[in-house]
């Protein structure tokens, strides 16, 4: 939108112009070359701010007299720097001569206001305008050989300057509109690298864009996140604080303040106070100043003035090197300066040209030489100087002048080299003939060369590809010197510092803290607490989550297969939960099956063997085989348990103890219920008893009661078969490898059903606990029971509250407990009666055993 304005602006004060040539043929005040000036083949016009002047108050644009104001050393040495560089390359210094047989002129204007940089620019175009009528009126007399520029009088081909961007926009606009070549020696705005609406425009300074990109770089490097800002009312500084401001942003820098820095009057020196307390008022420790010299040297004295200390100052190029700046009084206490500077580069033999102009324009008795030093002109509105009245002061030549001056020594030479080219000067002697500054423009694009040790080129926007140095006040009382730290190259984007060369506020050697809040520790997020987002609180991360980075607002949660405890900057791998082979715990269980395997080995032998004796067919003769068997199918499912789970395990090991424990249990069940009926029930419902024993009742009935328990169980594995699964959610910690579906309705049907045979199985053996001896199981098969459904009981308490190695090895302990109770509590006491006390073994014994239960009934 500024451009445009700046455009507009242009736009509107050529269309004056024009009006006025068309009007009378000629501006009523032209300087028909007279004033600060060189004659020569080909004039190069500058305009230099040899003076200072205050700004009208009235905000009307009134062009006031330069030579009122105050005599500026730095434009003198700039514009000496323009004369030295055509006086060179006129002498032809070095083994081969830039332009040989061409005399380059020079046409000075002391451009000490805005108001002045238009009328110079206008009085320039105006020259262009009689130029081109001269020509044409020559061409119409039928000369057609080439013209020298000379003798249709002095017109400039390019134009040096002007000194500052807010000078500068509106001569760039009017020069583009008619492609006369522009080099700017101090104009560093960004916009004026927009070659739509300048499209002559060059400069040697660099562009405020690579500026502001160092002195982004500069807050990175020290992690200076919480800043002030502070710009001049102007379009240097307005322009840079925006730049910086958007630049910021990407970086996660906040800026704290800005402030807008006045021209200084009476109304503004409040403002100005205010801005300090400001500043103070918001705790920042790290001031960047985008301004220009002239605004910022009527605000620091009210810094000084309230003893503002201990802060770190960034500057622009324009005001950090400045002695105008570093002059005022007590400036030394207000903390480190850093700034950015453009890179130091003599110039030999200047220094010697500024001291024997002196000597020279005294030795001139007057205006008479073909170089005037006379300050009239032509008409009072334009602006030019006395060159012996800057000359007698023997101003000095500071680092910060000679930086400048080489930025004008190049453009001098740039428009040489594309003369140069023009000229077709390789040949040895210049083709002199008339150049148009349109017929310039395209040539200056592409000069590339060297001086001393700087290499000089434009890129596509006229700005040339150069970094700058970073600098440091160094102050020996009050003593004022400048210190290089560091330099910045903007292609490509790099910043090289030594900060052990910075003195750091209170002589401190550590780098001071310009943050809203301090970095969070590792595991803890940012809740922004304001409308910055440097200023926030740190939470810890919870469970579960890991932040390993600062700056984070949201802690990222870990993987299904990690874990994290609170406050955590990584995840860790869970722990897997499992009971292996080789585990302590493992073998000994191993052992404990190994021996149950036994017992049911050995039991199953040695009532195979006495199968016919009394004993053995007490206890169900045939059946107790199967009940064997089942018990040890039922032993070898924990089997299934051990190690990581498979699919075959996963798919046997429930299915198979709870059909091997059934087929048990139904076995313990129908010989309790014979045996009851056999002294209870066999006399009040004999013909019943009798038909269900002969019609082999009691082995249909074990084998009715199993395949029901089995269709239960491949069922629910056909349905939902169990997998081996990742328990993620009982542990935070730990993956826990068992098999899916343990709690699934399939198996809660088994469960009931296996429950109820239990039940059934107790209740038959509890009615025979009055029968015989020989026949009497109730205590033995009751104690079965208990420890039976202890065991179990306390294999889902466990399983409830824990998961893990002992809860499977709790699974496996219940699994033979109640296998080795069953063994126990019914079958190693007719063992026992076999091997150890075959008295008892006898039919006789067993007659006598009945003979009296029935005496006892009677």
């Amino acid at each position: 939108m500024w451009g445009e304005v700046k455009m507009c602006c242009a736009a509107f004060l050529s269309l004056g112009w024009l009006m006025l040539v068309l009007a009378e043929g000629k501006l009523d005040y032209i300087s028909k070359g007279e004033g600060l000036q060189l004659q020569g083949d080909f004039s190069i016009a500058g305009l230099f701010p040899l003076h200072y002047t205050d700004a009208p108050t009235s905000g009307m644009p009134a062009l006031g007299s330069c030579s009122k104001g105050r005599q500026n050393k730095h434009g003198y040495h700039l514009m000496q720097a323009m004369r030295f560089a055509v006086e060179e390359i006129n002498n032809g210094s070095g083994s081969q001569p830039l332009l040989p047989g061409v005399e380059l002129g020079y046409q000075i204007y002391d451009i000490c206001s805005v108001p002045a940089s238009v009328l110079a620019t206008l009085d320039l175009l105006d020259q262009q305008q009689q130029q081109q009528q001269g020509a044409s009126a020559a061409g119409t007399e039928g000369d057609m050989s080439p013209v020298s520029s000379s003798s249709l009088g002095q017109r400039a081909v390019a134009v040096i300057g002007p000194d500052s961007s807010s000078k500068s926009f509106t001569p760039a606009a009017l020069l583009g509109a008619y492609l006369v070549p522009q080099i700017s020696y101090e104009a560093s705005n960004e916009m004026l690298s927009n070659k739509f609406l300048y499209p002559s425009f060059f400069r040697t300074i660099p562009s405020d864009k690579n500026q502001v990109t160092a002195m982004i770089q500069l807050l990175v490097r020290f992690k200076w996140t919480w800043i002030a800002l502070l710009g001049s009312d102007n379009s240097y500084g307005l322009q840079g604080m925006q730049s910086l401001s958007q630049q910021a942003v990407h970086h996660d820098i906040c800026i704290a303040y800005q402030g807008v820095i006045p021209k200084l009057t009476e109304d503004t020196v409040q403002v100005m106070r205010n801005m300090v307390e400001n500043i103070l008022t918001t705790n920042v420790n790290t001031i960047v100043v985008f301004s220009s010299k002239s605004k910022l040297s009527g605000f620091f004295p009210y810094v000084v003035e309230r003893n503002v200390t201990g802060k770190v100052w960034i500057g622009t190029e324009d005001w950090s090197v400045a002695s105008l700046i570093s002059g005022i009084p007590g400036i030394h206490t207000i903390g480190t300066v850093l700034g950015v500077s453009v890179k130091y580069a003599a110039i030999p033999g200047f220094e010697d040209f500024e001291r024997k102009s002196l000597e020279i324009l005294e030795q001139d008795s007057g205006p008479n030489l073909q170089e005037s030093s006379n300050g009239t002109t032509g008409a009072s509105c334009l602006q030019s100087a006395d060159l012996y009245s800057f000359a007698k002061n023997s101003y000095s030549l500071e680092k910060y002048d000679i930086t400048s001056s080489f930025n004008v020594y190049k453009a001098v030479y740039a428009v040489a080299h594309a003369l140069h080219h023009a000229l077709e000067c390789d040949s040895g002697k210049c083709q002199k003939r008339t150049i148009h500054p349109w017929q310039l423009l395209p040539l200056l694009k592409q000069v590339r060369f060297t001086l001393g040790n700087t290499s000089v080129y434009f890129d596509s926007n006229g700005d040339p590809p150069t970094g700058y140095d970073i600098v440091t006040w160094v102050w020996r009382g009050t003593d004022w010197s400048l210190r290089v730290v560091g330099s910045f190259s903007p292609d490509p984007t790099e910043l090289t510092l030594d900060a052990a060369l910075i003195k750091w506020p209170d002589a401190s050697k550590s780098v001071p803290l310009s943050i809203c809040s301090p970095d969070c520790p590792a595991g803890h997020r940012k809740l922004q607490t304001g409308q910055h987002k440097c200023c926030f609180e740190c939470l810890a991360c919870p469970a579960a989550t890991f932040l390993n980075k600062s700056g984070y607002t949201s802690c990222q949660p870990c993987p299904e297969e990690k874990w994290a405890p609170p406050v955590s900057e990584q995840c860790l791998n869970r722990t897997v939960l499992l009971l292996p082979w080789d585990a302590p715990l493992a073998v000994a269980l191993l052992l404990l099956l190994a021996l149950c395997l036994l017992m049911t080995s050995g039991c199953a032998l040695i009532l195979l063997l006495n199968l016919n004796t009394p004993v053995a067919k007490s206890a169900g003769g045939r059946t107790c085989l199967l009940m064997l068997a089942a018990l040890t199918a039922a032993a070898a499912s924990s089997l299934c348990h051990f190690g990581q789970p498979s699919g075959p395990a996963c798919i046997l090991k429930h299915p198979l103890f709870i059909f091997s424990f059934s087929v048990c249990l139904a076995c313990i069940t129908v010989r309790s219920f014979q045996v009851v009926c056999i002294f209870k029930l066999a006399s009040k419902l004999p013909q019943a008893y009798d038909t269900w024993a002969k019609n082999h009742g009691p082995e249909f009935t074990i084998f009715l009661v199993s395949v029901t328990i089995l269709f239960i169980s491949v069922v629910r594995v056909a349905l939902n078969p169990p997998q081996p699964s990742q328990d993620l959610g009982f542990y935070h910690d730990s993956i826990v490898l068992e098999c899916s579906n343990t709690l699934s309705p399939g198996a809660g049907l088994e469960l009931v059903y296996v429950s109820l045979l239990t039940m059934l199985c107790f209740s038959f053996s509890y009615m025979g606990k009055d029968l015989p001896a020989n026949y009497n199981e109730a205590k033995c098969v009751t104690f079965s029971l208990m420890v039976y459904m202890i065991s179990w009981m306390s294999f889902f308490t466990v399983y409830l509250i824990s998961r893990g190695p002992f809860t499977t090895a709790a699974h496996v302990l219940a699994i033979l407990s109640s296998v080795l109770a069953f063994l126990g509590g019914y079958f190693l006491p007719k063992v026992y009666i076999i091997v150890l006390k075959p008295q008892m073994n006898t039919t006789a014994h067993f007659q006598n055993c009945i003979q009296m239960y029935t005496m006892s009934k009677q």
